[in-house]
């Protein structure tokens, strides 16, 4: 049996078999702790972070979901100020649900194409 840890690494696995960063197409990888959330644009194959945002800056007292779509917002925003339109989503093993929704939402609004 597996626990609820083993089968994210696991799904995580196989989702990175199929999601690379290239550079004119990074990959957006999104973090979820209980707390916060966090989002990278990488360059796999340089091995460069070009992008970042974090819900640790954000000191407004709301729901999850709506801090998630903050950052979405902000990790658009920094991309598109690095000059990058389209990114390939790698969920990082959780579901397509709830927060990772949220941000994956509020980044597509932002002018992100994925």
């Amino acid at each position: 049996m597996l626990t609820k840890l083993e089968k994210r690494l696991k799904i995580k696995k196989r989702v990175r078999g199929k999601v690379m960063g290239t550079s004119e197409c990074p990959r957006l990888s999104v973090y979820r702790s209980n707390k916060q959330i966090y989002a990278q644009i990488i360059d796999d194959i340089a091995g460069n972070t070009l992008a970042a945002a974090t819900s640790l800056k954000i000191e407004d007292k709301l729901p999850k979901k709506e801090i998630a779509a903050k950052v979405g917002e902000l990790i658009a925003g920094k991309a598109l100020e690095a000059g990058i339109e389209k990114v390939s989503f790698d969920r990082n093993g959780y579901l397509y649900h709830g927060r990772v929704k949220e941000l994956a939402n509020a980044a597509r609004k932002a002018g992100l194409k994925f």
